[in-house]
């Protein structure tokens, strides 16, 4: 290929991204080849029943506008199913008096007999369309996620590789705006390992629609991200001396747990103490949202730093 002596041209229904390696795919020319349009189906059936010499053209043949019109719905945007479709319905039509065959919508209905659903549980499509789906349930369209999740189901994906992304969302762009939302998620899945498919699809709509519907929070997501980037670039310094437990008298001797305030000892259960690491003190991760629960969550954390205000002074003033 580097100097012509082989010159590879090659079809591909995956994705060449995955399914091609770096060094060949660097060396050729991709081209994207997307599905025909409805105008352009019709176009080939048309032209298929007109040539005499490569198609049905010898044969008086017609059809009827809305058998067309499903010829092309239910082709899926593939030309071969739908001239294969064409030819059986043709084929299996009587002629009538004027020796015609007129193919009306029964009997396309009849040559096609089931849908065939464009879908490749290993391929691009699967992620395609949970990708879709999961952003139609950040953007809070029940709807769509319905759509998405049919198509996904009745084509045969793995329902607990649906539930799994369920979970996902729930913690990653729900959190703590409704924290039922990930309960509601867990019991999709236990549900769906209980009473298996197709019932469980139920179950997966059910919570499908409810993360949707959800008010929607990525601070937990955003609070752990942060943490996470601490943790690899920080200095992970030791577990301050009086959050660790003396359960030896030489752990007590070297100051284990001394200093620590038992927060049930305070009024409220709370108490002001550092929790993090010396460089990290006073250090936020998690900021709380507007929406949902998270607001409660705000009001709570104020009324604990008042506490927490309160109690440090009373005990000051002892």
């Amino acid at each position: 290929m580097e100097d012509g002596t082989v010159i590879l041209i090659g079809a591909t229904t995956e994705n060449p991204s995955f399914e091609v390696i770096s060094p060949l795919l660097s060396r050729s020319r991709v081209f994207m080849l997307k599905p025909l349009s409805e105008k352009e189906i019709a176009s080939i059936i048309q032209r298929a029943l007109q040539d005499e010499e490569r198609g049905l053209g010898k044969i008086k043949a017609e059809i009827t506008e809305d058998a067309l019109q499903q010829l092309i719905t239910l082709s899926n945007s593939d030309a071969r199913t739908a001239l294969n479709a064409v030819e059986l319905a043709i084929m299996t039509t009587p002629p009538d008096a004027d020796g015609v065959r007129r193919v009306t919508l029964p009997v396309i209905e009849d040559a096609m007999q089931q849908r065939a659903l464009l879908y490749d549980r290993a391929g691009e499509q699967h992620y395609d369309l949970i990708s879709a789906l999961h952003k139609s349930l950040r953007d809070s369209d029940p709807d769509a996620v319905l759509y998405w999740l049919g198509r996904m189901l009745e084509a045969g994906e793995d329902p607990l590789f649906i539930a799994r992304r369920l979970v996902r969302a729930a913690s990653e762009d729900i959190g703590l705006a409704d924290p039922q939302a990930l309960v509601v998620a867990m019991a999709a899945q236990q549900a769906v390992h209980f009473i298996g498919m197709p019932e469980g699809n139920m179950a997966l709509a059910e919570a499908a629609v409810y993360l949707a519907t959800a008010p929607k929070s990525n601070s937990l997501y955003a609070a752990y991200s942060r943490v996470q980037r601490e943790v690899k670039t920080g200095k992970n310094e030791p577990v301050p001396l009086h959050l660790r437990n003396p359960v030896t008298g030489m752990m007590q001797n070297f100051g284990y747990g001394q200093g620590y305030k038992y927060a049930h000892d305070f009024e409220g259960h709370v108490v002001e103490q550092e929790h993090l690491p010396e460089s990290l003190r006073g250090r936020k991760f998690y900021a709380p949202g507007t929406l949902g629960y998270e607001r409660e969550i705000t009001a709570r954390l104020r009324a604990n730093q008042m506490l927490k205000q309160r109690n440090a002074v009373q005990k000051y003033q002892k």
